[in-house]
């Protein structure tokens, strides 16, 4: 940051100057003054006090006075061997203006390194539902911040379009289905096909009761259910080609991708590629048997063939079925074989809950034996699920939160609570839904994001959309406020662009808490990049509007008799508008100019 840079080279001269010694400024290193001594930055003394023969206290003591005589700090004072500054308010000032006409989106130089986010991953068996809404939107948000990085990245998407889970929506379909479709149904097409997934589970039940009530025990009842051996013989089918069973996966898959497309239109979620698991397990099934050439798998008697992980603290791991057909992890390494060739990434993130940490142990551990170049690339962003009031969600019996039906009701609920605090105040029909998508989906967004990735969380859609505490509309509402204060300024034909940092006034306590948290800017971001973590930004834009907040209660912006306290005001405003706005589109969200 620039007044750390400032900082270092006065410390490089007053060492240069007081000791004849010459240090490099990867030497030095500031850190924030805890919050129970003064100052802004402290240098930590010891590993210097014997190099130029001084105690802690005297070389603190000579460093101070240096840097204050010099005009690099305010004042400073030295306790138990660490030396505690104020910097100037000419370099706060740098660091205001610097921002106020730095253009974010370059603010990090490129990386000459690839990454590949792989999040959604959905299933064509049901719709969209709360726990891929956090999958999409952290996905999403880890990508927008690792570009803003410097990174090249490219998000995809590997879309889960076959499988006995597949399988069982056709199935159910075929049998109950009477040749319903979205059209005839008024229903979206991912809907239609996951009430049939939910008809199996329910037929499914009755038939495994039927069989214990036979006297048969449960293990054996589940694997003999008739319905159970259907669903096996159609994925055999599948995979042999049976051009019906194709015909209805086709028309069925077509339908659910239609569904998922407006689904994602409505939260903003786009990707570079989309990968098909019914295109990669064939991939995957040509690296088990170049595994089956190396002697790296093995086949049983029943011809099925597996892995021997013992080695990796792991069990055997199935790769083909004893008919032939492959299972999940088949199609996951057909996939990171095609990915790396389409992409040589440096690094490939997948976003999956982290239900899924013993898959991606087994999937990595496995890569590893087969030594593939991009063996030690790979890297599982496991996260905590989301649950509900009531409990746990689960797909096959129908007792999850659907997203489509969430968000339309995270706009409603915009809507009604935007009306009841009169914030619409001069805003037309039109513009008054775009600010309740905006609003609506901000909060879903914020919400889901706020939470550290890799902790369990309970969703409340209530809390959300308060216009208080750490929540979106509480941000936006910010952000329209400023926009409202640079309307006003354009009104008053105040010209702040040319305003410089030699018109100044002396900055005003809460002024300069503002800068301040301004210059933590970098520290942030790339903390949140390095540790794949959109929470950090959530924080953190949090604490920029909560501190513009109590500043806009404590000064007059505009009812001032000095202009240039005005003005000064006015791009203090603007540039805490410009970088929460900027922060907000991290997380994918956007905000609003007027509320």
């Amino acid at each position: 940051m620039i007044y750390e840079n400032t900082l270092t080279d006065g410390l490089k001269h007053a060492f240069s100057v007081l000791f004849q010694q010459t240090i490099s400024s990867t030497e030095i290193t500031w850190q924030p003054t805890r919050k129970e001594f003064a100052g802004t930055h402290t240098f930590v003394l010891f590993p210097w006090a014997k190099s130029v023969k001084k105690n802690p206290t005297e070389l603190g003591n000579l460093l101070g006075e240096y840097l204050q005589n010099n005009n690099y700090i305010i004042k400073y004072n030295v306790i138990n061997g660490f030396l505690n500054v104020d910097i100037d308010q000419n370099i706060w000032l740098d660091t205001l203006f610097l921002f106020f006409k730095k253009n974010m989106h370059t603010f990090f130089l490129k990386k000459n390194k690839t990454m590949v986010i792989e999040f959604s991953s959905p299933n064509t068996n049901k719709p969209l539902h709360l726990g891929h809404l956090r999958n999409n939107f952290l996905g999403d948000s880890l990508s927008r911040i690792l570009a803003h990085f410097g990174y090249t990245v490219h998000k995809v998407c590997i879309v889960n379009d076959r499988g006995v889970h597949i399988c069982k929506s056709i199935l159910a379909y075929t049998k109950f289905g009477n040749k319903e479709t979205p059209e005839s149904e008024n229903i979206k097409g991912d809907h239609l096909v996951g009430k049939y997934y939910v008809r199996f589970d329910q037929e499914y039940k009755k038939e495994v009761e039927y069989l214990k009530k036979q006297g048969i025990d449960p293990e054996t009842a589940e694997k003999e259910s008739p319905l159970m051996k259907e669903i096996h013989e159609i994925l055999l089918q599948w995979e042999q080609g049976n051009p019906q069973i194709r015909e209805v996966w086709k028309t069925m898959n077509n339908w659910v991708y239609a569904g998922f497309d407006e689904t994602y239109q409505k939260i903003g979620i786009t990707f570079d590629t989309i990968y098909y698991e019914s295109t990669t397990y064939l991939l995957g099934k040509d690296i088990v048997e170049e595994g089956l050439k190396k002697n790296i798998f093995y086949t049983k008697a029943d011809k099925s063939i597996w892995v021997n992980l013992e080695s990796d603290k792991l069990d055997e791991k199935l790769l083909i079925r004893a008919d032939g057909t492959s299972v999940y992890i088949t199609q996951d390494l057909g996939t990171c074989d095609m990915r790396y060739k389409d992409f040589p990434f440096d690094t490939s993130v997948y976003v999956v809950g982290n239900e899924q940490d013993h898959h991606f142990q087994v999937l990595f551990a496995i890569i590893k034996k087969l030594q593939k170049p991009y063996s030690e690339k790979l890297y599982h962003m496991s996260y905590g699920m989301v649950d509900l009031p009531s409990g746990k969600m689960k797909s096959r019996e129908g007792t999850v939160v659907d997203a489509d039906e969430l968000i339309d009701e995270m706009i409603l609920t915009a809507e009604k609570h935007t009306k009841e605090l009169g914030k619409v105040e001069g805003i037309s029909e039109e513009e008054g839904k775009k600010l309740y998508k905006t609003l609506g989906i901000g909060a879903l967004k914020f919400f889901l994001l706020k939470v550290d990735p890799k902790k369990r969380m309970l969703f409340n859609p209530q809390e959300s959309v308060e216009f208080h505490g750490n929540t979106a509309p509480f941000i936006q509402y910010t952000y329209a406020r400023i926009s409202s204060i640079l309307r006003k300024a354009k009104e008053l034909n105040m010209d702040y662009t040319t305003f410089k940092k030699d018109q100044v006034p002396s900055i005003e306590p809460q002024e300069l808490t503002l800068i301040k948290i301004i210059t933590l800017y970098e520290e942030n971001v790339t903390q949140a990049a390095n540790d794949y973590n959109p929470s950090l930004i959530t924080q953190y834009v949090f604490d920029i509007a909560k501190e513009y907040n109590k500043f806009y209660a404590e000064y007059s912006i505009f009812h001032n008799e000095k202009k240039n306290v005005i003005l000064f005001r006015i791009i203090l405003s603007a540039t805490v508008g410009k970088i929460m706005k900027h922060l907000m589109g991290l997380l994918g969200i956007d905000v609003p100019e007027k509320m």
